[in-house]
């Protein structure tokens, strides 16, 4: 059966990104503080910022690149970023963003695949950005380095180049349903990535189909820590966040010092975080040396937040935790437990283990992947567990040169097979389970990972943890924690075995562990189990 979003519709404006952010400025917006660099403590207002968007489109228009090119950014979280993702929108060309701590080779294969004509880059990522562009046989004046010497010195543009001529922007016209805005690559925790077309008016739709849900306001501030050049940070923080005229206070990396720093000086009250983050904001001493008393709302995504974890931030910070989830092929939100909860919007309280309802203008299933059947929602309780399908204004245009994986991950009537496994209860409210393709099967019995490092993320000795399915010495899948400890602690194999199997069901307990440094991770906090598997 289809499950509807219990919100009521909102207004999608067929126009593109940058007119739906800033065609309706007025001159009190124009002065607030749109992007605030705490390092340097240089702020850039909206009026500003809005005049760098369009001097950049300016420039690169004069530099041939319009409506069909794709502009490849490699940088980390600097004001910068908005300046030049929104200018290459503007200039009628398609973003494709690359991970800042990609290598030569991995920006090669970006650039190949997504067919880019120039990027944009800065000092500290300029050697592995012009080994692969030289590569490619880029122009100099095609690979822009920021904060360099400028074209003069060094044949590649910088900052100045691009924005000191002070050019117009130009005219340009696209369909916004069909022009792809930006071109994020699919974080591959379970494969190679692939090219994601997001139309402007997918951008556009889910920036306005989680507007009511955030509860975000012009007098937020906004600590943006998770990467722009990931779709999470892309839409839910620096386009969500401009739209709703609050400001953002950048950092280029997460340090745990610096950002509770930064939430303490700048009066922070609106986080967006991922998993890994919470577990320190649980768990490290240190934060009970910052005052913290700012925030007021904090919302996890980019992979499951176990509940007991979350409610331990929002107690010890006195804060609502919230928790949504959504992938790139989403643009990316599709589900989200808005500001109060649930209650005054829905009428019933969102558990922090669910990932909340569907957004506005959008519609789930859940389907048992074996049957290819819906799930019955259930009366009261929660259902049976199926693959969670999703069909709205946010679902991608398809992949880039691969019609095959379109075909297969969105039906002919518009449905996007997800890959993760939900449960809904009666009101709608939905539970992510596991991924489908990362259930272990032990024994004929299903064993969700993220349900055993939930439980064992609650071990006062472990920092962080990963389970993954392996193959014992008979052939049999079993499930495998790879365990983090806490700086100074003793724990063994058999304790972390004893403590599972205390607490779960025999079939689910973990039957191996490997002690390792860190749990290899995506920039959203995704685990990469295939890169454990190797």
């Amino acid at each position: 059966m289809t499950i509807v979003s219990p919100f009521p519709n909102v207004e999608i404006p067929e126009v593109g990104v940058y007119d739906f952010l800033f065609s309706d400025l007025t001159d009190a917006d124009r002065e607030r503080a749109a992007l605030i660099d705490p390092k340097s403590g240089a702020t850039t207002t909206y009026g500003q910022l809005v005049a760098q968007i369009d001097a950049a489109a300016g420039a690169l228009a004069a530099r041939g690149i319009g409506v069909g090119d794709v502009v490849a950014i490699l940088s980390p979280n600097i004001p910068a970023f908005a300046t030049v993702f929104h200018g290459v929108l503007r200039a009628g060309a398609t973003a494709t963003t690359l991970n800042a701590l990609f290598t030569a080779n991995e920006i090669r294969k970006q650039l190949v695949d997504s067919k880019a004509r120039m990027i944009v880059t800065i000092s500290l990522m300029a050697p592995q950005a012009l080994e692969a562009a030289r590569e490619l046989g880029f122009d100099d004046a095609d690979v822009v380095v920021l904060d360099g010497e400028g074209q003069a010195a060094s044949g590649h543009p910088n900052a100045v180049d691009l924005l000191g001529a002070g050019l117009s922007a130009p005219d340009v016209t696209f369909d916004p349903s069909t022009h792809i805005a930006a071109l994020p690559y699919s974080s591959g925790t379970t494969g190679n990535p692939k090219g994601v077309k997001l139309s402007h008016a997918n951008l556009v739709s889910n920036v306005a189909q989680i507007r009511p849900l955030q509860g975000m306001k012009e007098d937020d501030v906004i600590i943006a820590v998770l990467p722009f050049f990931h779709i999470y940070g892309m839409t839910v923080l620096l386009n969500a966040a401009l739209r709703a005229r609050a400001s953002l206070v950048i950092m280029p990396r997460f340090d745990l010092v610096e950002f509770l720093e930064n939430i303490q000086e700048r009066k922070v009250t609106y986080a967006f975080i991922a998993p890994p983050i919470a577990v320190a904001l649980a768990k490290h001493p240190i934060i009970d040396d910052y005052d913290l008393s700012s925030l007021h709302t904090m919302v996890s995504g980019a992979a499951p937040l176990d509940s007991e974890l979350g409610n331990a931030v929002a107690q010890r910070l006195n804060l609502r935790m919230l928790q949504g989830f959504g992938m790139s092929e989403l643009s990316p939100v599709s589900h989200l437990i808005p500001f109060d909860g649930g209650t005054g919007t829905v009428g019933v309280e969102a558990p922090l283990a669910s990932v909340g309802w569907a957004v506005p203008n959008s519609e789930n299933r859940i389907v048992d992947p074996a049957t290819g059947a819906d799930v019955d929602q259930p009366a009261d309780g929660v259902s049976a567990p199926g693959e969670l399908w999703v069909r709205g204004p946010n679902v991608m245009v398809g992949y880039l040169n691969n019609d095959a994986a379109t075909a297969e991950t969105i039906t002919d009537d518009g449905w996007l097979r997800t890959g993760d496994m939900a449960t809904v209860d009666a009101s709608g409210c939905i539970t992510i389970v596991d991924r489908l393709k990362e259930l272990i099967k032990y024994k004929g019995y299903q064993v969700p990972p993220a349900e055993l490092e939930a439980l064992l993320l609650t071990h006062p000795q472990i920092a962080d943890v990963a389970v993954i399915g392996v193959n014992d010495a008979d052939g049999e899948e079993i499930p495998k924690a790879f365990v983090v400890t806490q700086p100074g602690a003793e724990l063994t194999e058999d304790e972390v075995i004893a403590f599972t199997a205390e607490r779960v069901a025999p079939y689910k307990k973990v039957r191996a562990v490997e002690f390792i440094e860190t749990v290899p991770k995506s920039a959203s906090g995704k685990i990469l189990r295939k890169d454990l598997r190797k």
